[in-house]
């Protein structure tokens, strides 16, 4: 697609000759960069791919003149030209495309995923815009005068977390600008048959200020963008710059069936080419000084060392935490005990969600008058769980301990992205260079008739994903033995499931007459309840929920049927090791795993899975689950009460396979 109205390609009024020579040299080295990793590729000395800005290398440039130190900048798949032009950082960017323990993340991140002095890139599609409104919602908590910058292209515009995202910072009045680089390329599609209506339209509707600028005019671009920033800067309001530009090269490596009249139409009127031809001396000096650059940059790149591998410990063992708290209180009142007394001592913990505030104060009331007592530590959402859990993450990169309410464990799903793709990503792919405290607590499990949608316990969709923990609270423990660690000690993403039967609950204080309680495995326990004799003829492994079923299961096996049981409730239910419990298991001759959520590639399989690991495949151990019917959860209570895991359920299921 041709423009339809000719540019003006130079208005020297506007930026100085000095200035302007200056950010044409920045752009020809960019485009240096970008065109010697495409020939490298080329070749096939480099892995994996690449995503080059030739031809929107001014829109980085431009906007980073009006950046400060303090201020951030995030960005996406198209990040070489943005990370150059922000940290000026050629030889850390081109080791990390080499794949190098130089690089700037060691190597782990590659082309698209880059941390270093405040910038941040990622290759998700939007994914990055919920973490950029934290980060822009932690420097206005913060009161610093800085603010935060995402670069954006066109095609994310198809993606639902943008509007999520332009609804809470325009409501909220967060720093943050958004340069929607607009390209007229989602890939390889033009816009004229994806996007419907006008760009400029719909970021109006949500009351955001938003200016259009291009490449091509580029000084008026200059002008249009240190006004934007000075006002999101002064005015602690977002903003959205639309810069039109286009890009000579294909999506990535090689990708492009576009017209190749259109694309010279485009090499015509690119600014640099335009720079280039009516300054003839400039190209001579810029490929001067590139070169000697360029060639000290490859050169090292080449001969650096590869990274180690090297694999984190799953479970960390005793870090000298002890919690003897008891209490005769519900749990939903200790819950929110809990979070009072925390963030009474920390102001650096923030409680976000939906309908969290007073008068509501949750859907199952943990939040309790926290709004009153801090009201600038509790914030009120939209139903936007992806954009909310995004937020929390930006706060927790920047030095909060984030706490992220989702209403039911059921609509966690639609936080699915950011889970896997992102915050369980970030402290990894940059090199350990950050850490994420963030916690996502939510309510799952069924027992109150609230249907299939609303009574799940999804847990087992999380487990395996690397960088994240999943703690199941259960009623053996009081909960702040479980958040004061985490609100201490952690340092990446945690999702807590509190069983929402467990809220009416009390927390059990002692064991049952015959019966010991035993923690271990620090800071998050394993809690260990078994006969006072320390044999078992079995014993039960359930977690969460269950846990205060199962309390009664083992009592009544004792009393009525003269089975010793016992019972281990891990609350750490991801990542888990066998190995904390196996000399637990040593005499029992069945071992139970019982969980409430769908047995298949659950935790009882993967439990079970490591007990033969471990034990070898002879073991005389007889290995059993008990677990849900595959099917949903209906609403109606006698139909529930049939497909849950209840006492009388697993008490007989125990007694047909007892020997």
């Amino acid at each position: 697609m041709l423009l339809s109205t000719p540019i003006k390609t130079s208005s020297a009024s506007r930026v100085s000759a000095e200035k302007a020579h200056q950010m044409m040299n920045k752009a020809f080295l960019i485009r240096a960069v970008e065109e010697r990793l495409l020939a490298l590729y080329s070749q096939g000395k480099l892995h994996g791919t690449i995503h080059t800005c030739v031809g929107q290398e001014l829109v980085g440039i431009v906007v980073c003149e009006f950046l400060q130190p303090t201020d951030t900048v995030v960005s996406n798949h198209r990040c070489h030209g943005h990370y150059i032009a922000f940290t000026n950082d050629i030889k850390g960017l081109v080791a990390e495309i080499f794949g190098k323990a130089t690089g700037v993340c060691g190597g782990r991140g590659g082309s698209q995923h880059l941390y270093h002095k405040g910038f941040y890139s990622y290759a998700i599609q939007g994914g990055m815009l919920p973490v950029a409104a934290g980060m822009a919602l932690a420097k206005k908590i913060k009161n610093n005068n800085s603010i935060t910058v995402v670069f954006i292209g066109d095609g994310t515009l198809g993606e639902g977390i943008v509007y999520e995202v332009l609804n809470i910072i325009s409501k909220w009045n967060i720093p943050l600008l958004i340069v929607l680089e607009n390209n007229y390329y989602a890939q390889s599609t033009h816009q004229s048959e994806t996007l419907a209506g006008d760009i400029k339209t719909r970021i109006e509707s949500f009351d955001i200020k938003v200016d259009s600028a291009n490449t091509w005019e580029w000084e008026d671009f200059y002008c249009k963008a240190g006004k934007l920033i000075n006002y999101v800067r002064r005015q602690s309001k977002p903003a959205v710059l639309t810069v039109d530009t286009y890009r000579l090269n294909g999506h990535s490596k090689g990708d492009d069936n576009r017209e190749k009249s259109e694309i010279d139409y485009y090499k015509e009127i690119d600014p640099l080419n335009v720079y280039l031809t009516q300054n003839i001396t400039a190209e001579s000096d810029f490929n001067n000084q590139t070169q000697v650059l360029l060639t000290e940059v490859f050169n090292a790149a080449n001969v650096d060392p590869f990274p180690s591998l090297s694999i984190p410990v799953s479970m960390p063992l005793n870090i000298n935490y002890a919690c003897n708290e008891y209490s005769q209180e519900f749990m939903s009142s200790e819950l929110n005990k809990t979070f009072k007394d925390l963030m009474s001592k920390n102001s650096k913990i923030l409680f976000i969600g939906e309908d969290v505030k007073s008068p509501y104060n949750g859907a199952f009331k943990i939040s309790k008058d926290l709004s009153s007592l801090f009201p600038d530590q509790v914030f009120n959402t939209p139903i936007s769980e992806a954009a909310i859990v995004g937020l929390g993450c930006g706060l927790a990169l920047n030095g909060f301990w984030p706490i992220v309410e989702i209403m039911f464990g059921d609509f966690i799903t639609l936080a699915f992205d950011q889970i896997l793709n992102h915050i369980s990503k970030f402290q990894y792919v940059y090199n350990e260079q950050v850490s994420i405290p963030l916690i996502i607590r939510t309510p799952m499990g069924g027992g109150r008739g609230y249907g299939a949608t609303h009574s799940q316990t999804l847990d087992k969709h999380f487990m395996g994903i690397p960088g994240i923990k999943i703690i199941a609270i259960n009623n053996l423990i009081h909960p702040r033995c479980v958040y004061q660690p985490l609100l201490t000690d952690n340092t990446m993403p945690v999702i807590v499931m509190e069983n929402k039967i467990l809220y009416t609950k009390k927390i059990r204080t002692s064991a049952p007459t015959g019966f010991q309680f035993e923690h271990i495995a620090e800071p998050y326990p394993i809690i260990v309840l078994s006969p006072v004799s320390n044999i078992a003829d079995i014993t039960i492994i359930g977690y969460g929920g269950l846990s205060d079923v199962l309390v009664e299961v083992i009592n009544d096996l004792f009393i009525q049927h003269e089975i010793l049981a016992q019972l281990i409730c891990p609350i750490q239910i991801y990542p888990f090791e066998i190995q904390f419990i196996k000399e637990k298991l040593q005499s029992s001759k069945h071992i139970y795993v019982i969980e409430e959520g769908q047995g298949f590639a659950g935790f009882g399989a993967e439990i079970i899975s490591q007990l033969v690991e471990k034990n070898g495949a002879r073991t005389t151990q007889q290995l059993h689950r008990i677990y849900p019917p595959t099917m949903p959860i209906p609403a109606s209570k006698p139909l529930e009460d049939l497909i849950l895991p209840s006492k009388d359920l697993i008490i007989n299921t125990i007694l047909r396979g007892f020997v």
